[in-house]
Formats: C-alpha cells, structure tokens, sequence
C-alpha cells in the first residue's frame, strides 16, 4: 500500500533572493498598475499587488540592475497549496519615480473621495397639490373643527346605512340557511364524541 505525502503549503514570501532566473513573460511596468496596488513608501523593501495570484509579492533586486518579484506561491503563506506562480522572478520596471507615485496615489485617494451618491431631488408639486398644503398650513384650530363639523351629517348617514340588515334571511335567489341541525340525535351523539377526545387529549397533554 502506497503512502501518498501531503501537499506541502505555501511558504513565507522572502524579502531578497540569490537566484539570477529572470521569468520569459513580458516586464512588469508599474504605470500600467494602479497606485493602490504599489507600495514604495520604504523603497529597499517595495512591493506591489501581482498580476496573476493578486497577492501582494516583494520586489528584489532594489539595488541592483534588475528588479523582479520574488518567487512566491499563489495562496496564503502556511495556509493554502504551494502552487508555484509563474509571475516569479518577473521583471519589474519602475518607468514612474517614487514622487510620481506619491503624487498618482493622492490624485486617486482625491477622486474617490469626491465620488458622491447622487442627489434625489424632490418631485415638484402641482398648482392643485400646492395650494391643498397652503391651506392646510393656514387653518386655525377653529376652522378644523368647523370643518369636521360640516362632514358630521354625513358621516352619520354613512353609519346608519352600514347598520341596516337587508330583507330576508338569504342573498336573493339563494336558499335559506338552517338554523338547526337536520338529524338532532346524530348532531348530539357527534357532539358527545367531541367531548370525550377533547378530555382525552386534555388529559394526555397534563399527564406529558
């Protein structure tokens, strides 16, 4: 039976390599990247966000003729596989200076900040609607009451209307309802049934 190793994880990013491997894909310029994704405040440990794994990678070799990314893995350091990203020991091109950088970066940090959700502007009103909220506002206590006052009469006649019963004990054309049972002694003999499972189950719920 074979035993099969585990996938080892992916290592802590170094800070400087000795290796002289430079990757065949095409150099990273770092005007085509944006600001956000740089990091230049401390020049002689740079980083920036890379294009494939979009993990943030040093860049080695800041003093030295050629710059690139380190070699590096696609996931979290100790957490995810150690995939080898074929960014490694890409070159790096600084066709910005560190002032240009600071400069982009504070010119985005100012265009989001002036991003602001747009105003809603209230719906204007009508002529009718507007001079309805004047007079409104321009009401007294006294003229409200006179107001429902007037109404009163007719409210009244609305109530007496919706208290009246129609004639008849049905809908017209329908039939009339029963008022009592048709068979008096199945009627009570189911009733009694009823009874005795409610107390059954009224007794099972106290016993539970």
């Amino acid at each position: 039976m074979s035993i099969t190793a585990a996938m080892p994880t992916a290592k802590q990013r170094p800070r400087r390599t000795r290796t002289k491997r430079v990757s065949a894909l095409p150099a990273i310029k770092l005007s085509n990247l944006l600001p956000s994704h740089i990091d230049l405040r401390d020049p002689l440990k740079a980083v920036l966000v890379c294009e494939d794994c979009e993990t943030w990678v040093p860049i080695t070799g800041m003093q030295s003729e050629v710059q690139k990314l380190v070699p590096h893995h696609t996931g979290k350091a100790h957490v995810a596989d150690a995939i080898h990203c074929r960014s490694s020991n890409r070159r790096v091109e600084f066709d910005m200076t560190i002032p240009e950088w600071r400069q982009a970066l504070t010119d985005a940090v100012k265009e989001a900040s002036s991003r602001q959700a747009t105003v809603v502007l209230p719906k204007a009103f009508s002529a009718q609607t507007d001079r309805t909220l004047r007079s409104r506002a321009e009401r007294t206590p006294a003229g409200r009451v006179a107001d429902w006052n007037a109404v009163l009469p007719r409210v009244a006649d609305a109530d007496k209307n919706r208290r009246l019963v129609p004639a008849g004990d049905a809908p017209v054309e329908g039939p009339a309802v029963p008022l009592a049972p048709q068979d008096v002694e199945a009627h009570d003999r189911r009733q009694a049934e009823l009874g005795k499972q409610y107390a059954a189950r009224k007794v099972a719920t106290t016993a539970a």
